[in-house]
């Protein structure tokens, strides 16, 4: 089952993507650092990703499918980026792995086989970083 607004793209299309939205992440997180909350990360990366050329879309609903039934039951992309990538992000205190599940999760539901998790809530961006693949 795929959401309309997911392109499915060649790997490489999706690797670049990923990396400027992880350097647009690194240049949020120097800007602002850690604490804050994970909407006003999710505002700023948005706008800068868009000062950058980038097609961004946030709070993307996407539904369930079960069996012929579509549940709109609550379910949002944090990012769609380019219409092929989406971005859940977090400022929590570490990543655990029910987030990590929650990109799987989004990944089976989208057909994407890329996702990203980013942390804010940490010292250094880089520590804040997963590049999901299913």
């Amino acid at each position: 089952m795929k959401m309309e607004k997911i392109k499915i793209v060649p790997l490489e299309e999706i690797n670049k993507v990923s990396g400027e939205v992880v350097d647009a992440s690194m240049e949020v997180h120097s800007a602002l650092g850690p604490g804050l909350l994970e909407s006003v990360y999710e505002q700023c990366l948005a706008h800068e990703l868009s000062l950058r050329g980038f097609k961004v879309e946030r709070q993307v609903p996407l539904p369930v499918v079960y069996k012929t039934n579509r549940l709109e039951i609550g379910f949002r992309l944090d990012l769609l980026v380019e219409e092929c990538l989406f971005v859940e992000l977090k400022a929590v205190e570490e990543i655990l792995p029910i987030h990590e599940a929650q990109v799987f999760t989004y990944l089976r539901l989208t057909g994407n086989r890329v996702g990203l998790l980013l942390n804010f809530n940490v010292v250094s961006m880089k520590k804040g970083l997963k590049r999901i693949i299913l």
